[in-house]
């Protein structure tokens, strides 16, 4: 596609929708899209505020990021497999759960819907610890760690080093309404397959992830991933890759 705040990397057929996590960009999905390009066609959308979406600066909602990927999804001429992590997640079940019609199969990776009381103070005391900007592409993998590779594909050259691609102000914004609201409204209306993916040391609630797959109409299944962090596909990416392509398999009903 040309739009550049869609990242389309391969395969035919139906379409693989994959949405990232708060300071993400589509371009992260390239270490799990090859193996996805045999479900479908598969594509990336960078979120509002993130990446190279055309949309800045505002006070973006659930419903603003759910909105533009209903319409890429409907660009794309089918339903599709919807793969999200963690805001992605969040994003891919408000999706199945207002556009049922738009979604055939849903994977969440360690994802919350109930952050109630947790404030963005947090995600500031984070940020103000990192040695922004940084030198070099090295020193982003270096201070990152096992997830270097990830956290380079989220930054951007400037005359000074290398900032976060995603603006700090709106990453907090768009974090302060996790903090206000539950989303197991969204979790009930869900009637697709779902398969949700947690880490074992994720950073959301203590049994909320095996709660949305007890709880989803279409059928749900959660699977623990031990030794995994938050970027479970980075960390354990043949466990990640195992269980998503068995899940599909059945949802699909497809001998692969």
């Amino acid at each position: 596609m040309s739009r550049p705040d869609v990242v389309t990397f391969g395969g035919e057929g139906q379409p693989v929708l994959l949405l990232h996590a708060l300071m993400g960009r589509a371009s992260t999905w390239w270490p799990v899209a090859p193996w996805l390009t045999r479900y479908g066609r598969v594509v990336g959308l960078d979120a509002r505020g993130h990446g190279k979406s055309p949309y800045r600066g505002g006070q973006w909602r659930t419903p603003d990021f759910v909105g533009d990927a209903a319409a890429l999804v409907r660009e794309l001429g089918a339903p599709a497999v919807v793969i999200g992590h963690s805001m992605g997640g969040l994003h891919g079940i408000a999706l199945a759960a207002e556009h049922p019609d738009l979604v055939r199969a849903l994977v969440v990776e360690d994802v919350g819907v109930d952050l109630r009381g947790r404030t963005v103070d947090d995600w500031r005391a984070l940020f103000d610890a990192w040695p922004v900007p940084f030198p070099s592409l090295r020193h982003v993998r270096e201070f990152f760690g096992p997830a270097g590779d990830y956290f380079s594909e989220c930054v951007e050259e400037r005359a000074d080093g290398y900032h976060l691609v995603a603006g700090p102000h709106e990453l907090f914004d768009i974090a302060a309404e996790w903090g206000e609201r539950a989303y197991w409204d969204l979790v009930d209306r869900v009637r697709c397959p779902v398969l949700v993916i947690e880490a074992e040391h994720t950073i959301m609630p203590a049994g909320q992830q095996a709660e949305i797959a007890a709880r989803v109409q279409g059928g749900g299944t959660h699977l623990l991933v031990e030794g995994a962090g938050h970027l479970v596909h980075e960390s354990a990416p043949r466990v990640f890759q195992g269980a998503v392509e068995a899940f599909l398999s059945w949802a699909l009903h497809e001998d692969v």
